[in-house]
């Protein structure tokens, strides 16, 4: 009897266990593919937000067309909640346009996320391809 209460306890925890490990992918320091923007990803209470920690100067001209804040340190990722393993849904700003959009990243694996967004529901849509800084 034992025995089996300590398997169906394991078996229940598993699920949050898999969750965790898919959500521990998506935090991290990842470049855009140009590598001309680094974004940290981050817990952000139990949500996940994405902050730029490096960008040329270029990209922050670019970034200055569009809003008076500076990019680094801007938050680009906002509100991001997990939809599912691997699957987050949030609000994505785009600085050099001054707005924001509804968003997703999905973890492709633990060096690849490709962000989405949208205009309006699923019309105007763009996605890229971002890859995880090494050490």
């Amino acid at each position: 009897m034992k025995r089996l209460v300590l398997i169906l306890a394991a078996l229940a925890t598993m699920p949050s266990q898999v969750a965790a490990e898919s959500a521990d992918k998506s935090f991290g320091i990842w470049k855009n593919p140009k590598n001309t923007v680094h974004i940290q990803s981050e817990r952000c209470g139990t949500r996940m937000c994405g902050v730029v920690v490096w960008a040329t100067e270029k990209a922050q001209a670019d970034a200055r067309k569009g809003s008076s804040e500076p990019l680094i340190g801007s938050r680009l990722f906002k509100d991001f909640v997990m939809e599912k393993p691997g699957v987050w849904r949030g609000k994505v700003f785009v600085p050099d346009m001054g707005k924001t959009f509804s968003g997703t990243v999905t973890v492709i694996d633990e060096d690849t996320i490709v962000g989405s967004g949208c205009l309006l529901g699923r019309i105007g849509c763009k996605s890229q391809q971002w890859t995880r800084l090494k050490d």
